[in-house]
């Protein structure tokens, strides 16, 4: 069944209670007059409270208000914070190496507003020595307690013990936070694009200048040269002294 309210020729009922498109009630009318003064305010009529007896309508622009209300809805869609409970699993004799990489991923999870749920799997002999996973789950609650706390304590449950982590910043606060950082880092990355062009632009400055000037240097000497071989044009040819004499 359609969830879309009836407007205009799709309401079925001989009257309504209207209210006016700034929400003025204007009271029990027929549905002939409301669809009237729907046409004269060029708005649709919109069966707001199908239950009501009448129903009540309301005048409105039904795209506009279809819109709104997407994007309201998409709105809260992204700010809405689903908590989730994680799952990692140890072994009561688990190498450092091992427990750093398994903390690392609780730590992740905290910091992302999520409940971790620590689980310790015990095997054969191991099930008669609960207390050391016991030790083991209040080791890393005692790493992690900056980020959690402890939600549920350690309980044997068969041959696993278990203990639930919470997170001390709410999911909300924790998605903001991923949000302020990824605009931050984004427009770090902006701002040193930026700066390279800049440099760039700096950079390239004096290698023009460097080759107008060498361009003028070359002009003055090809002016220079031609003055010099004008010079020596215009000068007078003097004879040789032996000529001069024998003439």
């Amino acid at each position: 069944m359609s969830t879309e309210p009836r407007i205009n020729d799709r309401i079925r009922v001989p009257e309504v209670r209207l209210v006016g498109p700034s929400g003025e009630q204007v009271g029990i009318v027929p549905l002939a007059k409301a669809l009237e003064l729907a046409q004269e305010y060029d708005l649709d009529l919109v069966e707001v409270a199908a239950t009501a007896r009448p129903p009540v309508c309301k005048l409105m622009d039904y795209g506009k208000f279809k819109y709104e209300s997407a994007m309201k809805a998409r709105e809260a869609r992204k700010n809405q914070a689903h908590t989730v409970i994680k799952e990692m699993k140890l072994r009561p004799k688990i190498d450092p190496h091992d427990y750093d990489t398994k903390k690392g991923h609780v730590v992740r999870f905290l910091k992302q507003g999520d409940k971790v749920k620590i689980t310790i799997m015990f095997r054969g002999r191991e099930q008669s020595r609960p207390e050391l996973g016991f030790r083991l789950l209040q080791r890393l609650a005692d790493d992690v307690q900056d980020l959690g706390f402890v939600e549920s304590s350690p309980k044997q449950d068969g041959r696993n013990m278990i203990m639930v982590l919470g997170p001390h910043k709410k999911k909300t606060e924790a998605m903001a936070e991923a949000r302020a950082a990824a605009d931050a880092r984004k427009a770090e990355r902006l701002g040193r694009a930026a700066g390279a062009d800049e440099d760039i632009a700096e950079s390239d400055e004096p290698a023009e200048a460097q080759d107008a000037v060498e361009a003028q240097d070359a002009v003055e000497a090809q002016d220079a040269a031609a003055e010099t071989e004008a010079a020596e044009a215009a000068a007078p040819v003097e004879q040789p002294a032996e000529a001069s004499q024998g003439a």
